[in-house]
């Protein structure tokens, strides 16, 4: 809600005419995912599982968000960059599993849930800022879903604030402004620019990045076999991103 906010005011300051029918349509789309499935679905799941845990599973977003791309953008990777996708994936896994991921739960079902929506939200995004601009897409996404969350949230959201120390209005101002704001503006930027299959695969360092926070601001531990993982994760993320990808005429 503090980042539609924002964006109310920076559309408005630039006076920016409303989408058309078929941008809005679109924007929805990016809305109900990044917005609004993929905050909810990560943030419930946080709740019940460790950080390290929760960006394990977030780790199958690159594959998710390149097959959003196939449906959404025509996009189609070559060989080449499956591959890459697939030994960064299984790096991932193994390591999960190496380090007692344990049974799967609820939680996971919802990571799963907010990689679904992240991967929608990402793929149709990143193709409407080729025309829009990456600033546009999450400044009309974010107004789109304000009404719908204003109601319900505002009220619990005030009373839990009013008790708030100052690490979680830290972490809250964080969020609302890069996280759910500023930070799109060059995601989308780059998904545009670079295509949505190729630039998604940055992501999969996200799991090692997310472990070295949780480490440095929750004290969670960080072992060999998660650097070494990581090492492999980027080797391969760079192999990939030289992979071509064909665009579906």
């Amino acid at each position: 809600m503090i980042a539609a906010v924002l964006a109310a005011l920076v559309l408005s300051i630039k006076r920016v005419p409303f989408p058309t029918w078929q941008e809005t349509k679109k924007l929805l789309l990016v809305s109900a995912g990044v917005v609004a499935g993929f905050p909810f679905f990560s943030s419930w799941a946080m709740e019940r599982v460790p950080a390290t845990h929760g960006a394990v599973i977030i780790a199958l977003l690159p594959l998710a968000t390149a097959g959003a791309a196939i449906f959404f953008s025509g996009e189609r990777p070559t060989r080449k960059y499956w591959i890459s996708s697939a030994i960064a994936c299984v790096t991932i896994l193994v390591y999960a599993i190496s380090s007692g991921f344990g049974a799967l739960q609820w939680a996971d079902l919802a990571l799963l849930g907010a990689v679904i929506s992240a991967a929608i939200g990402y793929a149709v995004g990143g193709e409407l800022s080729k025309t829009m601009g990456g600033w546009q897409v999450i400044s009309w996404s974010l107004i789109f879903a304000f009404p719908f969350l204003v109601v319900p949230l505002s009220g619990p959201l005030l009373a839990d604030l009013k008790q708030a120390t100052w690490p979680v209005w830290i972490g809250f101002g964080y969020i609302s402004v890069i996280s759910m704001f500023l930070g799109f503006f060059a995601w989308y930027h780059g998904l545009a620019i670079g295509g949505v299959s190729k630039v998604s695969q940055i992501q999969y360092l996200q799991p090692f990045l997310s472990i070295i926070a949780a480490w440095l601001l929750l004290s969670e531990p960080l072992t060999l076999g998660a650097v070494l993982s990581a090492v492999i994760v980027v080797l391969a993320v760079a192999k990939g991103r030289k992979a071509s990808i064909q665009q579906k005429a």
